[in-house]
């Protein structure tokens, strides 16, 4: 029997698919789940370098996927070809990667809408994403002058820069998962991000720092995140880089402000809760579930719901609406982040995680939005009782070893910490620690929180997250740096 999807399929130029037949031939020889997952991505890229515009990226892709969920193991492939022929061809080249030795029986599917009585939660939030001020109704040079904007904003404040780089992007992306459990969901996203890319030079050292801001928000998002305040900050935070001292080297106490943004517990922490790598013997995590892994200050979330934030989304890219998973609760761990994979390996329930950077590629479990609660300390007073050690007000990039916890992150903004003042600022430093016994040694928690947006990269795939924390103070962490502490301490 034809099954007509109306509206959905029509969307993606599809309603002339059999969709019943694709799911069933390609559960023909076993499997629990069949899956199709259509995506439609319209996006533009402005690069401007030098004052000018340098290239202009835009197009539209779009393909699908099908998968086959088999015990604890998924079949995956995917066509950009969106006929009925190329997806049959595809779902008999994928079952036949599926072996059971009991002859298979006609699997039965009846697709159905999900059911939002049981999300009215979530529709109730998702209400709040709509785009006010689309960017794909603006034109090039619209989006050429926010660009321009910022660029000249950093010029301004660094005239001497070597190089200002502003980029803009945005896209539109429309999917549509069905399977053969009867589930269709369907979801649009508007995405906006801004980089703004500063470099400068003094006596033959080269500095650089790059303010990125954006989400899951339209063009009215500059209403309160001005272009030039961008460009401005980036240039700034290059001018205290070009006259920051090399930064201590040793154990000593850090405080973390709320404006680094969640570097640390997406890193240290979060990929090590996802229940791909925590089930199955790559996580410090396993098995700890409902034990104490950090201070009783610490609570953990990751929310999918969050208006506007760029690890944001009605649904995962399986169907499951997004949800707020608290991962960790007054210091005891409460849950992983699951995908439907991990759900059926392991005997647990999906989360809203399961996530992939395009149809080209198999949804595996991934952060959303992921931060640290606040705590109920001054972030101010929390510094002054700090008589010494370093500030750390940006966070680069980092590497954890999800089976140790080890961590290591760059720091791209920080200060000496002398008798509870900011003092000078330095450059080069690094943190290193293990993520579950840093958490177990914050002893203050600051009443503020702070964002900062990204790109997380696994098995090779990118996904948009969102990560934030309040301001932390970590009594003995280890700082690397240039100059050894006692040797550090006896020059200022």
């Amino acid at each position: 029997m034809k099954f007509s999807l109306n509206q959905e399929m029509k969307d993606f130029g599809i309603d002339s698919l059999d969709i019943e037949k694709i799911l069933v031939a390609a559960l023909k020889n076993g499997g629990d789940l069949s899956e199709l997952f259509f995506e439609e991505t319209a996006s533009t890229r402005i690069f401007l370098e030098g004052g000018r515009l340098d290239r202009v990226i835009h197009g539209v892709d779009h393909g699908v996927g099908l998968r086959i969920l088999d015990g604890g193991r998924s079949v995956y492939g995917y066509t950009t070809r969106l006929t009925e022929e190329s997806l049959m061809t595809l779902a008999e080249t994928l079952a036949a990667a599926v072996h059971r030795e009991e002859e298979a029986k006609e699997t039965p599917i009846k697709l159905k809408r999900l059911d939002w009585r049981k999300a009215t939660q979530i529709e109730k939030s998702i209400e709040e994403y709509r785009i006010q001020k689309s960017p794909r109704d603006a034109s090039l040079a619209d989006k050429f002058d926010l660009a321009k904007r910022a660029e000249s904003a950093a010029r301004k404040e660094l005239p001497q820069a070597k190089q200002v780089t502003a980029i803009l992007m945005d896209s539109l992306r429309k999917i549509l998962v069905l399977n053969s459990d009867g589930l269709v969901a369907r979801d649009a996203k508007t995405y906006l991000q801004m980089v703004v890319q500063v470099v400068g030079e003094r006596d033959g050292r080269v500095e650089s720092f790059y303010e990125s801001e954006g989400g899951f928000v339209g063009l009215e998002f500059f209403d309160e995140t001005p272009p030039e305040e961008m460009g401005r900050r980036a240039a700034e935070r290059v001018k205290i880089l070009l006259s920051a001292k090399p930064a201590p080297s040793g154990t000593m106490p850090v405080v973390i402000s709320a404006e680094a943004g969640g570097t640390m517990i997406h890193e240290a922490v979060g990929h090590g809760l996802e229940a791909d790598l925590a089930c199955n013997g790559l996580s410090v995590y396993q098995g700890k579930l409902g034990e104490k892994v950090a201070a009783s200050l610490i609570t953990v979330m990751d929310d999918g719901t969050l208006p506007g934030k760029r690890g944001s989304y009605r649904f995962d890219d399986e169907g499951t609406p997004a949800q707020r998973n608290i991962l960790i609760e007054k210091g005891v761990l409460k849950s992983y982040l699951v995908d439907k994979l991990s759900a059926m390996k392991f005997d647990l329930m999906a989360t809203g995680n399961g996530r992939r950077e395009s149809f080209r590629h198999p949804p595996i479990v991934r952060m959303t939005n992921t931060w640290i609660a606040p705590g109920k300390d001054n972030p101010q007073e929390i510094l002054e009782s700090t008589s010494w050690g370093v500030f750390v007000k940006g966070m680069g990039g980092g590497q954890v070893n999800t089976v140790t916890g080890d961590f290591v992150f760059a720091v791209t903004e920080g200060y000496l910490i002398e008798e509870g003042k900011l003092g000078a600022p330095i450059r080069g430093a690094t943190l290193v620690g293990n993520g579950p016994k840093v958490l177990m040694e914050v002893d203050r928690v600051g009443n503020d929180l702070g964002f900062s947006t990204g790109t997380c990269g696994k098995d090779g795939q990118g996904a948009p997250v969102t990560d934030a924390q309040p301001t932390l103070r970590i009594p003995s962490l280890t700082v690397g740096g240039e100059v050894p502490l006692t040797i550090y301490w006896k020059r200022l």
